[in-house]
């Protein structure tokens, strides 16, 4: 660590970095971050930095406000889109109370917690997500979104501020060392996509914050507005973050076995039963908003039922077929999880689902072959599919008796999150939506 530590110390010298942001996230996800000198660095480094953790979303209460943020030397890096001014890095922290033990609030560390249960398994977990968002020429909810252009999947268009705009994002990642599989132009006008190259899951959900904000940093210097709302548009499908999970066993793909007709091992059956059979219940965390379950409905390309398949794109896990000859990039696709998710809560969730049903030997149920969205309900139920949560409040209350999901989050972030959904759902409920003043008042 401490070969880190000087390696950090001699960049910021060489480089004349001036400020060195310190990032973290919030329960919600969302990212934060304060502001120290070079002349704090190396303190900062060693001891972490003390700041008020009550201002702070789901953080600490009042009586117990003080906190620290401990630099993870491993994340440091130059933000490139500082580089006409003096140079600007950041590095990415883990909170951790004053006398130094991890703070329960902490989602960085709720993720670390997982892997490292999956590490005493003997797995290392990988992730792989699909991020998709749309660009909007503003971000004013006094009217509905305009975007860019009216292009669709794969498309190329001509002189096109969107697609420039997503291939600069991709450079700006390529050079933080940001390593992206592709990037496209999605079926929705003005929607686009960027897929990342597999990596450690913890790695992976640093990158994902890293990448909204690089994509979002990028849009609002050219004047126009990138989402990650899961459904700003109706009528179009919403931004989902489809996300590859693959475990290996030391150099070995433990999903993998050639011998097997669909090439998955009894570990990948069984985390995929261990996914189905706790979906419901982590649906609250891959889908956290209200908007959210405004995605999650038939026929935009997003799951609305649990099920597992191979080419079935209605299925909430799918099982890509592994390139021939190379078990090593057998894995699955959970499908739920949109864009505006906090990945490090995602991840450890659908991890530890997958861990459970390895732990407990869950059986898989059989592959879904047919359109889930042309079934009629009596024919899901008599297959044994039973549908996700429709809305927040479903998912919350699925969520709640959830051992895994409490035990997972942890007392702190479990508890603040429960409260912090309902107030939503509340204040959701009690609004007067447009839809009701179209449709009622003329009438009624």
């Amino acid at each position: 660590m401490h070969n880190q530590h000087d390696y950090v110390l001699r960049t910021v010298e060489e480089r004349g970095v001036r400020f060195v942001q310190l990032w973290f996230t919030d329960v919600l996800g969302t990212p934060k971050a304060f502001t120290i000198t070079p002349a704090e660095i190396e303190n900062a480094l060693e001891e972490g930095m003390t700041f008020d953790g009550s201002a702070i979303d789901g953080f600490s209460r009042i009586q117990e406000s003080d906190v620290l943020a401990r630099p993870d030397a491993t994340t440091f890096q130059i933000l490139p889109w500082r580089e006409d001014d003096a140079p600007v890095a950041r590095v990415f922290c883990d909170i951790s109370n004053v006398d130094g033990t991890p703070f329960q609030g902490c989602p960085r560390h709720v993720l670390r917690r997982t892997l490292r249960r999956a590490r005493d398994l003997g797995f290392t977990v990988f992730a792989a997500p699909e991020i998709e968002y749309f660009y909007f020429t503003d971000a004013d909810p006094e009217h509905a979104p305009t975007g860019l252009d009216r292009g669709s999947y794969f498309q190329l268009t001509v002189a096109d501020l969107g697609s420039d705009l997503r291939q600069r994002s991709v450079l700006l990642l390529e050079e933080m060392g940001i390593p992206v599989e592709y990037s496209q132009h999605e079926d929705a006008p003005s929607q686009h996509e960027i897929d990342l190259r597999y990596t450690d899951a913890l790695t992976m959900a640093d990158t994902v914050m890293t990448t909204r904000l690089v994509v979002k940093e990028l849009a609002q210097e050219n004047g126009v507005y990138a989402s990650f709302m899961p459904k700003p548009l109706a009528g179009v499908q919403g931004s989902g973050m489809h996300t590859h999970f693959s475990l290996f066993e030391g150099e070995d793909n433990a999903f993998a076995d050639p011998a097997d007709n669909h090439g998955l091992s009894k570990t990948a059956r069984a985390f995929i039963a261990g996914l189905l059979h706790n979906a419901g219940a982590i649906t609250a965390v891959t889908n956290q908003w209200v908007n959210s379950y405004k995605r999650l409905s038939p026929g935009y390309e997003a799951p609305a039922h649990v099920s597992w398949a191979h080419n079935n794109r209605s299925a909430l896990v799918r099982v890509p077929f592994a390139k021939s000859g190379n078990p090593d990039s057998t894995r699955i696709e959970y499908r739920a999880p949109d864009a505006a998710c906090n990945p490090y809560l995602t991840f450890a969730l659908v991890v530890a689902a997958g861990l459970d049903g390895i732990e407990a030997g869950y059986d898989l149920p059989r592959e879904a072959a047919a359109n889930l969205y042309a079934m009629t309900p009596d024919e899901l139920a008599k297959d044994g599919i039973r549908p996700l949560p429709g809305s927040l409040h479903e998912a919350i209350e699925v969520m709640r008796p959830s051992q895994l999901v409490a035990e997972t989050l942890g007392d702190h972030v479990f508890e603040w999150f429960v409260r912090n959904k309902r107030a939503e759902w509340h204040d959701y409920t009690t609004q007067v939506s447009q839809f009701e003043l179209d449709r009622y008042l003329p009438q009624l």
